[in-house]
């Protein structure tokens, strides 16, 4: 039986996973011509500035159960959890993306910044990360036409 839950956990976990990067893959595309700078201004005069605006996007994503049980062995022996890298790189671009479509319109966004943070970490008593959530924040610029 938990061997039958293991397989389940990675064949759902591993289809999810691979759909939400397809998708994020689609996203990006309709954003890649948009300039997203972690400078401090836009790196055009003041006076081209229409408007500017705080934009925020934020993404919570789970491990799945196979993945957890798998990090904790790689944990056994060091070195890199892959499970955990994967984890972070989808939250970290979700969060990205979400941001900039509650903006699609901007011309740019400059000073943008992210934060982890880990959610439910506490409830199952062990200190295993249950979720991890990723914050994406930065200015919207609108430049003149």
């Amino acid at each position: 039986m938990f061997v039958f839950l293991m397989l389940l956990g990675y064949g759902v976990g591993s289809t999810v996973e691979k759909r939400h990067f397809r998708r994020l893959e689609e996203r990006e595309a309709t954003t890649r011509g948009t300039p997203v700078t972690t400078v401090d201004d836009p790196p055009e005069s003041p006076a081209d500035v229409v408007r500017a605006n705080l934009v925020t996007g934020s993404a919570v994503i789970s491990v799945d159960y196979f993945k957890r049980i798998l990090s904790g062995l790689q944990n056994l022996v060091g070195g890199r959890v892959s499970a955990y890298e994967s984890l972070m790189d989808r939250a970290r671009r979700e969060a990205v993306l979400r941001m900039m479509e509650s903006a699609a319109d901007a011309d740019e966004f400059v000073n943008v910044r992210i934060e982890t943070s880990q959610i439910g970490s506490k409830i199952n008593k062990k200190n295993r990360t249950a979720c991890l959530e990723a914050l994406a924040y930065g200015t919207a610029v609108w430049l003149k036409k």
